[in-house]
């Protein structure tokens, strides 16, 4: 990791630009073959202190604007439906499969969308799509078959009134930054970013903030449903 490290700063950065980035170099000029690293002066922990104190007032920004009759409508639907079907790219992807998983801890017959496993879905299904910007092309294609074959689409994202958010029959809003978002980000960063140097990059506000959204759907579930702990720790993987 050192090595990479040290390649970056070689390749990307002139001496001079190295020395005064973020003043954390401290010789005056890097001599060839210099260590990089063990030139850098370390502030502690101070960024990821900051980015955690960031995320959590983000996390609480957006819990006093959820909408809860829409989650209401999402909690039904996954009663109701015959299996459910979770769908996200990248790192929303992830978030989709934490939340499937613990929908199967519960009971529910479940699948992640594009997994070779996964059948096929029917109009008695629920799918649900994880998406922050709402635009992520595959995941849009794929809401725009699922409304054709006539099963409902649920909507995890940050946007509205985006290609997904448009075409679903219920949309969680959960406003946060995506990768997609210019410098300017979301009113909910606007409020926030002067007290912090360093945020969270691309789209970690909203994977972070979906991931504790739905985790606490399942705690909800939990209740609706009479599950214990014990009920699910029973449904965990016994061959990992």
């Amino acid at each position: 990791m050192r090595t990479q490290l040290n390649t970056f700063w070689r390749t990307y950065m002139k001496k001079d630009q190295v020395k005064d980035y973020e003043g954390v170099i401290s010789s005056t000029e890097l001599r060839d073959g210099e260590d990089v690293i063990s030139s850098m002066e370390l502030n502690g922990c101070e960024d990821v202190i900051s980015s955690m104190e960031f995320i959590v007032k983000n996390i609480t920004g957006v819990i006093k604007l959820l909408d809860c009759e829409a989650i209401n409508r999402m909690l039904q639907k996954i009663m109701e439906g015959d299996r459910i079907f979770l769908m996200g790219a990248g790192r929303s992807g992830l978030v989709a499969k934490a939340f499937a998983m613990r929908l199967m801890h519960l009971g529910f017959t479940t699948y992640v969308v594009g997994e070779t496993t996964t059948p096929a879905v029917h109009k008695q299904d629920v799918v649900i799509a994880i998406s922050g910007s709402g635009e992520t092309r595959s995941i849009a294609d794929l809401g725009k078959i699922v409304k054709d074959i006539g099963s409902t689409l649920i909507t995890v994202t940050s946007k509205k009134e985006s290609t997904l958010g448009r075409i679903s029959d219920i949309v969680l809003v959960l406003p946060s930054r995506t990768k997609n978002d210019p410098d300017a980000s979301t009113f909910l960063e606007k409020n926030m970013r002067e007290d912090y140097k360093k945020l969270p990059p691309l789209g970690t506000s909203f994977e972070i903030t979906s991931l504790v959204f739905l985790d606490s759907v399942i705690a909800q579930l939990m209740t609706l449903t009479g599950a214990s702990e014990a009920a699910l720790k029973s449904m965990h993987t016994n061959i990992e």
